[in-house]
């Protein structure tokens, strides 16, 4: 008996993804595989001990990408900012305790630091320049001892020009006893490895042949790579000028008598001035017309004329201070120009406006924080004098509505990023934050010991490619295992 052909089959035709791109023996497929696994590679003993290092050092650690987070948590030494902080915003003034006043009321005083030394130099007590100099101590980042008397200057003055440069402090003009402008440039410089201080002299005693070349008083003086600039201020103690002179280094070190610079756009005196970046900047202060808003730049050369002000401008994109200010404490950190407090031409005001240029010397706007203003109780400040020690600001002295202030007030200039954020690709969560070499050691441990396990577990998995009918062979003795204790 013949057999019986079998009946035909349904033919079956294998689909090829992306037409053949994909195949599991084609070279698509494997290139695939390749970069997955570098991609593991380098996760496995690249970013996960890198992570493992600043997870031991940092406070926070970021996880994944976070390009925005809709869920943000800040430590509450930023009391009442915003949670992130904007970037240049300050923490809320508190007002230091009453026996960090200054021992006598003043305004229009110099601060100046030398070392841990800090020195409140000269100023009025409401109705006369002093000579006194009150004298105190850094004690940890924007924390300072008790006042004393110090070395007094040679003559009454107030409304001076105060830089360090070269390890002596440079007190420049000012008013003196008769209320007028004057030329005097005095110069008090630390001496021993305690930064013991030594006498006030005139410029011409300590050796430096640099009295002004004109009466001054409300000019700002600015240490500079090469030397010292003074900027602005009033020559007959009312009108504004326009003038910038410059002291520059000679090779053995000596400041060489003054040169006049390229003149300011806008004549003021009381100005703040502040060096960020490539260029030096005059904001605010009063120009012949009373207080104004203008923000000047002062732009260098380049090459050989790198530290010479070619000319003074407007701040790129015209961009102005938000008010009218004069007197005000202007100072730079971080990048950022600061204004707090000053005068609008009728009394003391709160606000701190902040900006922060870019590369180009081009300012895009003054920001405000109504948090960051001083305390409406101080009753706004002008005349104070300033310093940034570390990452806070210290107001010192001043005047307000209640007349010449004593006290100080501080803010930290530097508030916490959140310590938690989550998004949508990625997070930010706390750490251990171990300081110093300890930290480091710890951190290098850490990594270290990552890197071992993630390289013994590539191993491990190599392993498991390399035999396969072992793994298999593995895995199915443990179903057995379980089905049988389920079994039992």
């Amino acid at each position: 008996m013949a057999q019986q052909a079998l009946p035909a089959g349904r033919a079956t035709t294998r689909g090829r993804a992306l037409f053949g791109l994909l195949d599991r023996e084609g070279w698509g497929w494997a290139s695939i595989k390749a970069v997955f696994w570098l991609i593991i590679i380098i996760f496995l003993l690249g970013y996960l001990p890198d992570r493992a290092y600043y997870f031991t050092v940092n406070r926070t650690i970021d996880l994944g990408i976070l390009a925005w987070s809709p869920i943000n948590f800040c430590p509450p030494s930023n009391e009442s900012l915003p949670c992130p902080p904007p970037v240049g915003s300050a923490i809320p003034w508190e007002v230091a305790p009453a026996e960090l006043s200054l021992p006598a009321p003043r305004v229009d005083g110099s601060v100046a630091q030398s070392g841990s030394t800090l020195l409140f130099i000269g100023g009025s007590d409401g109705t006369k320049p002093t000579d006194t100099t009150f004298v105190s101590t850094v004690s940890g980042p924007g924390n300072f001892d008790k006042w004393t008397e110090g070395p007094k200057l040679p003559a009454p003055r107030s409304n001076g020009a105060v830089a360090f440069s070269g390890g002596s402090i440079f007190y420049a003009g000012g008013l003196g006893p008769a209320g007028k402008p004057t030329s005097t440039v005095y110069v008090i410089t630390t001496t021993g490895s305690s930064g013991q201080l030594g006498k006030w002299q005139t410029a011409k005693d300590a050796g430096f042949d640099i009295a002004l070349p004109k009466p001054v008083a409300g000019a700002s003086l600015v240490a500079v790579t090469d030397g010292l600039l003074l900027v602005g201020g009033t020559n007959d103690g009312k009108t504004p000028v326009k003038t910038a002179w410059k002291s520059a280094f000679d090779r053995s070190g000596k400041l060489q008598p003054w040169v006049q610079q390229p003149d300011l756009y806008l004549a003021v005196t009381d100005a703040s001035v502040a060096t960020v970046g490539d260029y030096l900047w005059v904001y605010g202060g009063t120009s012949p017309d009373g207080p104004t808003k203008t923000v000047q730049r002062g732009e260098y050369g380049t090459g050989a004329q790198a530290t010479q002000l070619q000319r003074f401008g407007v701040a790129g994109g015209g961009t102005d201070l938000p008010e009218p200010r004069t007197n005000a404490a202007g100072f730079a950190a971080s990048g950022a120009l600061y204004l707090v407090g000053g005068s609008d031409g009728t009394s003391a005001q709160t606000q701190m406006y902040w900006a922060i240029p870019d590369n180009s010397g081009n300012i895009k706007e003054w920001l405000h924080l109504a948090q960051s203003d001083l305390p409406a109780s101080s009753g706004g400040i002008e005349g104070p004098g300033s310093v940034v020690l570390g990452p806070d600001a210290v107001l010192i002295g001043g005047k307000n509505a209640s007349g010449v202030v004593a006290g100080a007030a501080r803010t930290n200039l530097a508030p916490q990023a959140p310590f938690f954020q989550l998004g949508l690709v990625g997070a930010t969560v706390p750490a251990l934050k171990i300081d110093g070499e300890i930290g480091q050691q710890l951190g290098y441990l850490a990594a270290n010991t990552v890197g071992i396990i993630n390289f013994v577990i590539l191993l491990l998995i190599g392993w498991a490619f390399a035999h396969k009918e072992k793994v298999a062979a593995g895995r199915d003795w443990l179903r057995n295992r379980r089905a049988a204790r389920r079994a039992g």
